[in-house]
C-alpha cells in the first residue's frame, strides 16, 4: 500500500527487502570539482559535515506487493553536495530509523544538537545507512542492525536487531529513501532515564551528544507544538502510528 502527504512525501507498507549492490555514477572531472566546490562552501557554512562513507539508492521499485528492491551503491557524504549542483543527478540517499513507542502509546521523536548536520531539526531516532565492512553484505539483518545501533547511540535503548519489525518505507524531500523500524514499547521513565544517561556520557567525554533532546508525542497535533524544523517524514509516521494505536493494531 502506497500513500502520499499533503507535503508530497510517500509512504510505503512493506515487509521485505531485497537489496543489490550497484555503482557510484561516474562524473567527468568538471563536474567533480563543481561538487568539491559546493561541499567545500556547505562545510565552511557547518563544520558539523564531515566525508564519510555512506549509502546512496541507486534503483527503487517494488517486485511483490510487500517487497522492496532497492539498489544500492557506496558513496560519501561529499556526494550529496551534488545537489546544490543544478543538473548534477546526486542519488537520493537511504536512512534507517525507528519509532520507539511508549507503552501507552506515545512515539518518541529527537531534536538534533548544533553539532551535527541539521542542527534543531526533529527526527525520529536513526542514521545514514553505511556500507558494509570487512566483505559483510548489506541485507535486511545488516539494516535492523544499523537501525538498533542507532536506538542505542542515541537514545540508550539496547535492543536486538531481531525485535525490530520492518515497518514501513518513506521517499520525501530529494527522493531521499527511509526505512522504518518498529521497537518494543518501554515507560516513558525508562526511555527518558536511558537518554539522559547516554547524553551524560557523551558530555562526560568531552563530546555534544547527538540529539539535544527527546519528546514524547501521541499525534501529528502535538508534534505541531514541537517549535523548530521538522524531517518530511515524522508527521506522516507519526500520524501512521497514532491511526495504529487506535485501531489497536501495532
Amino acid at each position: 500500500m502506497t500513500g502520499t502527504s499533503p507535503s508530497g512525501m510517500e509512504l510505503f507498507d512493506v515487509h521485505r527487502l531485497r537489496l543489490v549492490e550497484g555503482e557510484a555514477p561516474m562524473l567527468p572531472a568538471e563536474l567533480e570539482a563543481v561538487r568539491d566546490q559546493a561541499w567545500e562552501t556547505a562545510v565552511a557554512a557547518n563544520p558539523a559535515l564531515f566525508d564519510g562513507p555512506v549509502v546512496a539508492c541507486a534503483e527503487l521499485q517494488w517486485e511483490e506487493p510487500d517487497t522492496l528492491f532497492l539498489r544500492w551503491a557506496a558513496v560519501t557524504y561529499r556526494h550529496y553536495a551534488l545537489r546544490r549542483v543544478p543538473g548534477g543527478g546526486a542519488l537520493p540517499s537511504l536512512f534507517v530509523n525507528a519509532i520507539q513507542p511508549t507503552d501507552d502509546g506515545r512515539v518518541v521523536v529527537a531534536r538534533m544538537s548544533r553539532a551535527t548536520a541539521a542542527p534543531g531539526r526533529w527526527q525520529l531516532p536513526g542514521g545514514s545507512v553505511e556500507p558494509p565492512r570487512d566483505g559483510g553484505a548489506l541485507d535486511e539483518e545488516a539494516l535492523s542492525g544499523q537501525a538498533a545501533r542507532e536506538l542505542a547511540e542515541e537514545v540508550g535503548v539496547e535492543v536486538k536487531p531481531d525485535e525490530l519489525r520492518l515497518w514501513a518505507a518513506t521517499r520525501g524531500g530529494n527522493f531521499s529513501v527511509g526505512l522504518t523500524y518498529l521497537a518494543p514499547a518501554l515507560p516513558e521513565a525508562e526511555l527518558s532515564n536511558r537518554f539522559a544517561a547516554v547524553a551524560a556520557a557523551e558530555r562526560a567525554a568531552g563530546h555534544e551528544p547527538e540529539l539535544a533532546e527527546i519528546a514524547f508525542v501521541a499525534s501529528p497535533h502535538e508534534l505541531a507544538g514541537l517549535t523548530g524544523p521538522h524531517a518530511d517524514y515524522v508527521e506522516p509516521l507519526v500520524r501512521r502510528y497514532a491511526e495504529a494505536v487506535l485501531r489497536r493494531g501495532v
